[in-house]
């Protein structure tokens, strides 16, 4: 048993998102140690995900850290956990945590893929639309969890007993899909206005009160976020372009939305509205246990605009530790059982700017060369092959999949594709090209995702008929996107920065350790599954049961 001790420096509340919310009751954490060991089944599962929460900026702040990761450190801590694809963004992260198999079976490959061939003049999907609804659009989407073919722990559940409660709220409503599943209670994520959910449903008034005191919220303004002492060290401005970024503070203008909902506050919102959900779904009340799924959308919102070195993503990690320690003060006034995951659905990359700065030399920006504009105008130089309508190639650059024209004929599918495969390895900044011929050939990966090849991540992640037919990655500390203002770093690649992602479990009364072996977000489920009594026919998971209890007792064995 490895019994964790850590010596937490004191953190000054952030002031500016005190929760006033009655939902929010402030009670002192409950120390594991002095409660009893759990007994039985709990009556809540609550899956927390934070987006772009990287193993890296877990280890960077846990010491910081005195609300709620505070009493996640008392449980059971996995610091190297993998989302082990290749492909590392929101969908199929989130897709990943809740069904314990890998993207390549959750049929989630990216945020968003091409269809070349659909009967509609947007040819790109996005992974949470419908889009055989002509409303539908991937800017503006009719969501739906259609795309996702793997069960959640939620949907198993409800299919074991109906009584089961399942639901989910975050920011992004990719994530809040992702992790609830087919078979849902209730599903929230912020729209244009506030909280809002599936077409075919009206908000409840728990959704209604949130948005009002949002609305209230934003209409009001606030200053600049307060900023923790431990912050000096990454308070300082790095200039990119014309502009520079570490030294931002939040500050809200009247009325302005937008910046309420791509910043901080957001996940203060979004642990109010989970607790609002608790209450008026009767979550945690009865025998049978339920499914609460969080996801924190704001450190990645903060990591896209600023990077994850500034202080902005400490002022950000303050708010985030507040956040999750009032949802738990909430469900321990409540006097629920609850048993908590927080994992990620991916890591992140600081912007080389900054990296160049910090002894990484070989940071960058991903070459024009390779958006799929410029590879296109290369390739059909090469080939002579042009199309009529639409570009030759979607995708490629951030996307790192290749779409080609449907108008091509097999003979010039074939020509152009040879010819954007050789133009690929010839860039510095490639590290592997595959085609789809060459990813159907190879196995589903298994063992330890640290030592995955190159190989076996592409696979992990590739979905035949959604994935490219050219898949392209980039070598390590290539950054995808051109930098802007409120854009300068991004994630996406097969490197372990943005591949690990820490693991935690907590429940009352277990004993606490830590483990430093790798894992993979795709043990959650059945990890989870174990505690509620849940079996699952072989092959349900691609991941397994982790022993939870630092006792003699097997948690998996229950």
């Amino acid at each position: 048993m490895r019994l964790l001790s850590s010596s937490l420096a004191p953190l000054a509340l952030v002031a500016a998102l005190a929760v006033s919310a009655p939902a929010l009751a402030q009670e002192a954490p409950v120390a594991a140690a002095s409660a009893p060991a759990p007994q039985g089944e709990p009556r809540l599962i609550v899956a927390i995900s934070v987006d772009q929460f990287s193993a890296d900026l877990f280890a960077q702040y846990r010491e910081h850290f005195t609300r709620g990761f505070t009493r996640l450190l008392q449980g059971a801590v996995f610091p190297s956990g993998f989302q082990s694809h290749a492909a590392t963004e929101t969908c199929p992260g989130h897709s990943t945590l809740l069904t314990g198999v890998h993207p390549s079976r959750t049929g989630i490959t990216a945020n968003s893929w091409y269809q070349p061939g659909i009967a509609r003049a947007e040819k790109e999907v996005y992974c949470v639309e419908d889009e055989t609804n002509p409303r539908s659009t991937p800017d503006n989407p009719v969501v739906s969890p259609a795309h996702l073919k793997a069960p959640t722990l939620g949907d198993l559940m409800k299919k074991r007993n109906p009584a089961t409660i399942n639901a989910a709220v975050s920011a992004k409503d990719r994530a809040a899909v992702m992790m609830s599943g087919h078979d849902t209670d209730a599903v929230y994520w912020i729209g244009a206005k506030g909280f809002t959910t599936f077409e075919n449903r009206r908000i409840s008034k728990a959704a209604e009160t949130e948005n009002a005191v949002m609305a209230k919220r934003v209409a009001a303004g606030d200053g600049p976020l307060a900023v923790p002492g431990w912050c000096g060290s990454v308070d300082r401005a790095t200039p990119i372009k014309d502009f520079t970024i570490g030294t931002y503070r939040f500050p809200l203008a009247a009325g302005d939305f937008k910046s309420y909902a791509n910043g901080p506050r957001v996940d203060t919102a979004t642990a109010e509205m989970a607790v609002r959900m608790v209450d008026e779904l009767g979550m945690g009340k009865d025998a049978v246990p339920d499914v609460l799924s969080v996801s924190f959308s704001a450190t990645d919102k903060v990591g896209h605009a600023f990077g994850t070195e500034g202080v902005e993503m400490c002022i950000q990690m303050n708010v985030l530790d507040e956040a999750i320690g009032s949802l738990f003060d909430a469900l321990d006034a409540r006097g629920i059982d609850y048993e908590v995951v927080l994992s990620a659905d991916h890591g992140g990359f600081d912007a080389p700017e900054r990296q160049k700065l910090r002894g990484n030399p070989d940071a960058t920006r991903i070459d024009p060369a390779l958006t799929a504009g410029k590879l296109a105008a290369a390739v059909s130089q090469d080939t002579g092959v042009t199309v009529k309508n639409g570009p030759l190639l979607y995708g490629a650059g951030e996307a790192g999949s290749v779409w080609f024209s449907s108008e091509l004929t097999a003979g010039q599918k074939q020509k152009v594709m040879a010819a954007l495969v050789a133009r690929l390895k010839a860039n510095p900044q490639i590290a592997a090209v595959y085609t789809q011929d060459q990813i159907m050939q190879w196995p589903q990966p298994k063992g330890n995702p640290q030592d995955w090849t190159m190989e076996q991540k592409v696979r992990a992640s590739f979905v035949p008929g959604r994935s490219g037919e050219v898949q392209m990655l980039t070598v390590r500390g290539v950054v995808p996107g051109e930098a802007k203002p409120f854009k300068v770093a991004s994630h996406g690649s097969p490197w372990d920065y943005d591949r690990r992602v820490p693991m935690l479990f907590w429940r009352k009364g277990m004993t606490g350790f830590e483990q430093p072996t790798p894992v993979e977000t795709v043990d959650i489920a059945p990890t989870l599954a174990a505690t509620v009594g849940l079996t699952a026919p072989a092959g349900t998971w691609d991941g397994r049961c982790l022993d939870i209890d630092a006792g003699e007792a097997d948690s998996c064995r229950r």
